[in-house]
């Protein structure tokens, strides 16, 4: 049995390997990739639409993205989807081929800084049945669950405390991190060190939302190593696997990754112009038919639309796809775009490719509508990456005002957002 494979997330082919079992159907559970029976009893493991890794007992298995995205890119693209206040600076880390021990590298460094002057203590609004009174009673629940009963007593109180949201988000990705097999002991001692500076920090049940959080002046130093555990949190899992092995994944999907990138980034773009981003814009494709409402209506969910005085005015959607030899994409991504302006009647959409290259423009034939193909590199650096974004909602929003011609612009009542008059 091999002790590495790597793929990459195109690949389409790839020579049969000698797999057990059992460590075949792990490898397929994880999503990563797809694993099909060979001849001669070997397996063959192909990409299956995720990049990560996964490592069962020695084996590591890696699908690496289209673009070479290195670790400090991808989670970039991962905590900005989630966070705008996100840093290039948060995930700069180790860029490692061992994408596991990358991970605990940058978490525990970015765990020491936070903690360096020792847990952040807060107010926890606490509810407990107590026998003395603290803080106040809560009569209501007193009456309800212990009636005529003096003792003991419903209390509410503020209670300042280590065990805050903040700290168990970090707790729980050291602890999960230190599960992971591939770490060196030097990393694994350091993240123990970090634990034991965690004491009295209740454990996050697994599986569980994830405590909310504000980043706020008190908090400000736990900012990077927040971001980073939410990330590692979300998509990494480590848990007893085959006999006393451990089975540690941490697997996404790129193009749900680029897509929520996308969405955040250009919603931030375009803050500065009148009206309202919106991702996952319902829209329907067809008339209603009569005495039957939108029961019938074929129904579409648009990536991402900005509206000016709440009409629909520029569509966005994002495809992680590559290229072909000669440059041109799916014909069918042109085939939606055209469905989108012309059931929410918007003569241009922007086609926002994961890829390199040059904006072209494509004008469909005897129709007003014209499809803007906009290549967005995601192997650039974090800010040159965000420069590019911000590049295509000035040109999307430029265009909109030049078909609009002079107008003036007035804020909505919600005050934020703005329309044209």
């Amino acid at each position: 049995m091999p002790s590495e494979i790597v793929l990459d997330e195109l690949q389409t082919a790839a020579e049969a390997v000698e797999l057990d079992r059992e460590v075949a159907a792990t490898l397929r559970d994880t999503g990563l990739v797809s694993v099909l029976p060979a001849h001669g009893g070997l397996w063959t493991v192909l990409p299956a639409g995720r990049v990560g890794a996964v490592q069962i007992g020695d084996l590591l298995v890696r699908v690496v993205p289209k673009e070479k995205v290195g670790l400090s890119r991808l989670l970039f693209l991962l905590g900005y989807a989630i966070n705008p206040g996100f840093r290039p600076d948060d995930v700069v880390g180790e860029e490692k081929d061992d994408l596991f021990a990358a991970l605990g590298e940058s978490l525990t460094r970015h765990c020491e800084r936070a903690l360096d002057r020792g847990a952040l203590n807060g107010y926890v609004h606490v509810e407990e049945a107590l026998r003395t009174v603290r803080g106040r009673i809560r009569v209501g629940d007193q009456m309800t669950r212990r009636p005529g009963m003096l003792l003991p007593l419903e209390v509410a109180y503020d209670d300042f405390t280590v065990d805050i949201p903040e700290n168990r988000i970090l707790r729980a990705a050291v602890r999960l991190m230190m599960q992971v097999p591939r770490l060196s002991e030097g990393v694994r001692e350091r993240l123990a060190h970090v634990d034991s500076k965690l004491e009295g920090v209740s454990a996050l049940r697994f599986g569980a939302p994830l405590p909310a959080w504000t980043e706020s002046r008190l908090n400000e130093r736990y900012g990077p190593a927040l971001r980073l555990a939410e990330i590692i949190l979300r998509n990494m899992s480590a848990e007893a696997g085959l006999g006393q092995q451990v089975v540690a994944s941490f697997v996404v999907n790129m193009a749900t990754v680029f897509e929520n990138f996308v969405t955040t980034a250009l919603r931030e773009a375009l803050d500065k112009y009148p009206g309202e981003t919106r991702g996952q814009y319902e829209a329907y494709l067809d008339e209603p038919e009569l005495g039957y409402g939108k029961i019938n209506q074929v129904k579409m969910y648009v990536d991402i639309v900005h509206s000016v005085n709440r009409v629909p005015a520029i569509v966005f959607d994002a495809k992680y796809k590559a290229a072909s030899d000669s440059g041109t994409y799916p014909n069918a991504d042109h085939y939606q775009m055209l469905a989108y302006c012309t059931a929410l009647n918007v003569p241009r959409a922007w086609l926002v490719y994961a890829g390199s290259g040059e904006k072209r423009k494509r004008r469909i034939s005897n129709t007003a509508v014209s499809i803007m193909e906009f290549p967005v590199d995601v192997s650039q650096h974090p800010e040159a990456l965000l420069e590019r974004v911000q590049t295509l909602a000035d040109q999307a929003f430029g265009e909109f005002t030049q078909r609009k011609g002079p107008q003036r612009f007035t804020p909505w009542p919600a005050g934020k957002t703005g329309g044209v008059l």
